[in-house]
């Protein structure tokens, strides 16, 4: 049995953990996040109930398993999430967490009733917040009840943003412009891309190596940015719709419609277009970067853009996100927040700090 799950210390009587969690989502950022759990760091967390979206499990001998995340995939009782909040209301810790690891915009709709209900929630699913305006709202009436919202994973991966917009905002500063990366997948596709291979044989390493989603039309569409801004920019006071957000898609409209395995067979439709814009930026001296854009006006837009050779953009690493805000008070030069933007680690590490705060 693992000793950090079950907070026993051999030789030591128990100590009634202080945070009771469920986590929905055993994937690659809840599995992350499971052996997060197996540290020091997270003693304090009793984990009661775990689910991927078929299985689930409550007996806390298969909980404290350290191969959970893989036996939860052939082993377990079939999902049942009511049975999983009475496992969270069973125990006798004073703070309960419902974790959301997933990307399930069903899930993600539950938040809002979940904190009515009071539990906190911890989440790094965009649906919600970055979601249409509605379902923003309820959340926000949620939170008035008295219920916390742990979102430090949605955006950054963790990266201060979402805490630093609210400090500033809460100081009585004002966003004047926002401008960035907010992908890790397509800072890296785009710091690599240089004209010297096509973007297609780019595109395909990057997916090897785990830096775009299984579809990579997810990131190439660009909504995925986008509901990173609008998430954002509602932290910043600006109460945007999702069709008030410009999105430039990478995807070929030919491309949009058919099945994964179509459109990454014929992934070479993408390198004519780029290597086009490519060539045109680079004759100018300038780069191409896919940059998310705010203004004090709440015009928001997100694509590729011709970006000069001094840019910050054009300065950053690997799967490096950036965020660069201009404020009333940090106006001559904005604050800049840079750093990794994608990796289970550092997501399942924001949910945890998110967990840890609530105790």
């Amino acid at each position: 049995m693992s000793a950090v799950l079950a907070t026993e210390v051999p030789g030591k009587a128990q100590v009634a953990s202080p945070i009771a969690a469920v986590l929905l989502g055993t994937g690659v950022v809840g599995g992350a996040f499971l052996k997060l759990l197996n540290t020091q760091a997270a003693a304090s967390i009793r984990l009661v109930g775990a689910a991927n979206s078929r299985r689930q499990q409550i007996r806390a001998e298969h909980l404290a398993d350290r191969a959970l995340r893989e036996k939860l995939k052939n082993l377990g009782d079939p999902r049942n999430d009511a049975e999983l909040l009475h496992a969270l209301d069973a125990n006798d810790a004073p703070v309960k967490v419902i974790i959301d690891a997933t990307a399930c915009g069903t899930l993600a709709s539950r938040h809002a009733e979940w904190l009515a209900r009071g539990y906190h929630v911890v989440t790094a699913n965009k649906s919600l917040a970055g979601g249409d305006l509605p379902g923003w709202r309820a959340l926000q009436a949620a939170l008035a009840q008295g219920g916390r919202y742990g979102d430090s994973a949605t955006v950054g991966a963790g990266l201060p943003v979402i805490s630093t917009l609210r400090r500033l905002r809460g100081c009585g500063d004002a966003l004047l412009t926002l401008e960035g990366v907010f992908s890790g997948s397509l800072s890296y596709l785009f710091n690599q891309y240089d004209g010297s291979q096509p973007f297609s044989a780019l595109l395909r390493r990057a997916r090897e190596l785990g830096y775009t989603e299984p579809d990579p039309r997810c990131d190439l569409s660009g909504e995925d940015v986008a509901r990173k801004l609008l998430i954002l920019a509602r932290c910043a006071g600006f109460a945007l719709r999702p069709d008030e957000v410009e999105v430039e898609s990478l995807v070929p409209e030919s491309l949009r419609g058919v099945d994964v395995e179509t459109f990454l067979a014929r992934l070479e439709e993408l390198d004519e277009p780029l290597a086009a814009r490519h060539a045109e930026a680079k004759a100018r001296g300038g780069s191409l970067r896919f940059l998310a854009r705010l203004n004090q006006r709440g015009r928001a837009r997100v694509g590729l853009v011709e970006v000069p050779a001094d840019h910050p953009a054009t300065r950053l690493y690997g799967t490096d996100n950036q965020f660069a805000l201009s404020t009333t008070r940090y106006n001559t030069q904005p604050l800049v927040i840079q750093g990794p933007g994608a990796g289970p680690e550092v997501t399942a590490q924001a949910l945890l700090g998110d967990v840890l705060a609530l105790g």
